[in-house]
């Protein structure tokens, strides 16, 4: 039968199996285990049978990994010939290791618990883990490639537990590669191919088809009478994946690759830069089909106005002339890698040089998902590890954080083993190997000590709030919903009725009523990124710095989105302007720059600004307006049923005796706001505390701990310390502030998305 090629899924790559669509196995009369032939053109491969993807069902698709698809010498979207074949259980298989390879004692086991259940072929290279990069870089998902030096029976076999694995006394670069079906080359093994890439699928479906397409078939070209791609642009935040998408491109479809590296071909020497470049391109041309591969371009193709030497501005334009003479260089294909695309000379970006600009962004939850499951695919996991768990908690995160909170947590483990090792000897023993396992807990401290590249510039935390934690404000908590997060979880409705979500929210009330609690459990809530941003902190006494600050944090938004930017105290940077000349007129060029980031947010999707105040008579009224901060949200002083709702927030966990009662206190609490609630909680516990350690002797405190109690005496005591922080005329002055919002929002109340919920 006939099958069409396409990739494996990351978590099955690897392990030498294809996964067949099932409607195509059911005519095959295959099922999961069996053993097949996939041939191509020119080369064929032994394949273990894998169920099929619920998507594959009727399309006639044969999952494979990159190693399977090089030995039957297929790429993606080709046509493959699958038959079943007959392979004998392994009497005995012999395999030589690499001479670095440091590992004694019962390795024989240690590889047959590896490679059960894969085709073997005299003659193969197999990559297996051996743990954490024993070989001191250990190879693509640190496997170390192995040589199979000769199977009993001969031809393929499959290892099973009655398999006796014998170690070759040559090592493997001494055992000549065999020739048959699944023999593949240690040199020629793909060091990247697209089952290493996770989360990118879009960004990679687009570089295939403006470079792989062309290459293997440019008859399709030339029937529609178009010239192919010269060049393709990837530009996004650093850590993306932007030169692994090469690297793969150029393993996949069997091209030479050239590597530009700006710094390397700089030359103090007048006209040998220039000539440095000519030589790659000269040097691909004559091993065409061949990708010329330029990473961090802006580092030597600036723009040339602003360029500092005579050197940059040569390059280029030598750079420009090289690519615009690409139609007579035959199949050299030019991929350029940037993370400040805007940096790039105008004259590269044109048609005819960087035909296509594909931006590699970051991943989202399920792309963070696919990116765990290729750095933890050779790690000896335990169970418990729930994946999805670490890609739901890593927002922000970039492919080259997770590769690093996979090493991390790796190196914890190794941290646990360590007192096992014999650090003096050369190798290792097979059994201690054996034994290594990377826990939740190996994870969880390992989460402690990454930042997200992505929002590294930007002060971001991802909150652990929920609606449970703030108590009270049912109907503040309502208008944030509907605000926030129902454009974000029902966009269909939105799109339905033609509505626009909101652009910015204005949390405004006396301090300590729960402002930035309720803007982190919002973002919380909405599954967001959250860019929290102190107002004093972007002010800066250089010119144009501020501003600088704040388009950076709304570039980082629309970089990371769906994000919540917070402006906690945004009155210090956004007050009325013309009333300000102390300060140089930076606090107007700051709220101008504000003015024009929030109006361009009409285009951008899931970036939502919140922004706290206590004193909202001092913000410029500009900002105020719909389609800026067009909802304003009162954060009121608690009510009574809304301090009893605090009060059970704040002592939760505490261990109350059966005399407090929380409704008295509520009722006694009267212009309290929710901090006050808590340094009341505080103050109980403490003179709780207090009370027992002056009763109790220092050995006796660990026994009897567990009988201390919080009574109403000790909150009748909290009471007398703690004072209520909002006055009577404050309440008053927030309420007239209410008033005047209210009427200044009465004539567009129809438009908002709340009135076409209700």
């Amino acid at each position: 039968m006939n099958l069409t090629v396409r990739p494996l899924k990351q978590k099955d790559a690897g392990r030498r199996l294809a996964a067949i669509d099932r409607v195509a196995a059911e005519e095959l009369e295959l099922s999961g285990g069996d053993f097949i032939r996939v041939e191509g053109q020119s080369g064929a491969a032994i394949a273990r049978v894998w169920p099929g993807y619920p998507e594959d069902d009727g399309t006639g698709v044969i999952r494979i990994d990159g190693k399977l698809r090089q030995e039957a010498s297929v790429g993606i979207d080709d046509k493959v010939t699958v038959e079943s074949v007959e392979v004998n259980q392994a009497d005995r298989v012999t395999i030589a290791l690499p001479q670095r390879l440091g590992v004694r004692g019962d390795v024989g086991r240690f590889l047959r618990d590896k490679l059960a259940g894969q085709p073997l072929t005299e003659g193969q290279t197999i990559r297996v883990p051996f743990g954490f990069g024993l070989m001191g870089g250990g190879g693509q998902g640190q496997a170390v490639p192995v040589k199979i030096a000769e199977t009993v029976p001969s031809g393929t076999v499959v290892v099973t537990d009655a398999t006796e694995i014998t170690i070759s006394e040559k090592p493997a670069e001494e055992i000549v590669s065999g020739s048959g079906a699944g023999g593949e080359g240690g040199e020629d093994a793909p060091d990247v191919t697209y089952e290493d890439i996770g989360g990118l699928d879009s960004e990679l479906e687009q570089v295939r088809e403006m470079i792989e397409l062309p290459m293997r078939h440019p008859e399709l070209f030339k029937r529609l009478g178009i010239d192919p791609p010269q060049g393709v642009l990837l530009h996004g935040p650093p850590g993306t994946g932007k030169t692994l998408i090469a690297k793969a491109v150029a393993n996949e479809i069997d091209a030479s690759f050239h590597t530009i590296s700006g710094p390397e071909i700089m030359s103090k020497y007048y006209g040998e830069s220039e000539e440095q470049l000519r030589d790659v391109f000269e040097e691909a041309t004559e091993n065409a089909p061949a990708i010329v591969f330029m990473d961090e371009l802006d580092s030597i193709a600036p723009k040339r106005e602003e360029a500092g030497g005579d050197v940059e501005r040569r390059v280029v334009a030598q750079l420009l002339s090289l690519m615009d003479g690409l139609e007579d260089r035959g199949e050299v294909v030019v991929i350029g890698a940037t993370n400040r695309v805007d940096a790039i000379d105008p004259a590269l970006r044109r048609g005819g040089r960087f035909d296509r600009e594909i931006e590699v962004g970051v991943p989202d939850r399920d792309g963070r998902k696919e990116i765990l499951q290729v750095h933890t695919r050779n790690m000896p996991l335990v169970e418990e590890i729930d994946l999805d768990e670490y890609a739901e908690n890593t927002h922000g995160f970039v492919g080259a954080d997770l590769e690093s909170l996979a090493k991390e947590s790796a190196m914890h483990a190794l941290r646990r083993i360590r007192p096992e090792l014999d650090l003096e000897s050369d190798e290792i023993d097979a059994d201690v190997l054996n034994s290594i396992q990377v826990t939740e807990t190996d994870f969880k401290e390992a989460m402690k000590g990454i930042e997200p590249s992505a929002l590294r510039e930007v002060f971001v935390e991802v909150p652990d709030v929920t609606w449970d934690q703030v108590g009270g404000l049912e109907d503040t908590k309502e208008r944030l919903r509907e605000t926030i997060q129902w454009p974000l979880e029902y966009p269909e409705v939105f799109e339905e009725l033609d509505m626009q979500a909101a652009k910015g929210v204005l949390m405004y009330g006396p301090p300590g009523t729960g402002k930035t609690l309720l803007a982190k459990a919002v973002a919380n809530e909405a599954e967001s990124n959250f860019i929290s941003i102190k107002g004093p902190e972007l002010l800066n006494k250089f010119v144009g710095e501020s501003e600088k600050g704040v388009r950076e944090v709304f570039s980082k938004a629309r970089e990371n989105a769906p994000t919540i930017v917070f402006f906690d105290e945004i009155d210090s940077i956004a007050t009325e302007r013309g009333k300000n000349s102390g300060d140089s007129g930076v606090g107007e060029r700051v709220v101008s720059q504000l003015l024009t980031e929030l109006d361009g947010l009409e285009s951008l999707e899931d970036v939502v600004v919140i922004a706290t105040t206590n004193r909202p008579d001092l913000i410029d009224s500009a900002l105020l307006r719909p389609g800026r901060l067009d909802r304003h949200v009162h954060v009121p002083v608690p009510d009574e049923e809304a301090r009893r709702k605090i009060l059970e927030v704040h002592t939760r966990n505490k261990p109350l005796a059966d005399d407090v009662d929380l409704d008295a206190i509520a009722r006694q609490t009267d212009g309290y706001v929710g901090a006050d609630i808590e340094a009341v909680a505080r103050e109980a516990s403490m003179n709780a505390s207090r009370e027992f350690i002056g009763s109790v002797s220092r050995e006796e405190i660990g026994e009897s701990v567990g009988n201390v109690r919080v009574t109403m005496a000790h909150f009748e005591a909290a009471l007398d310390e703690v004072n209520p922080s909002v006055t009577p005329e404050t309440r008053e002055r927030y309420a007239e502030i209410e008033k005047q919002f209210q009427r200044s929002d009465v004539d567009r109340r129809d438009s908002e998305p709340s009135a076409a919920f209700q």
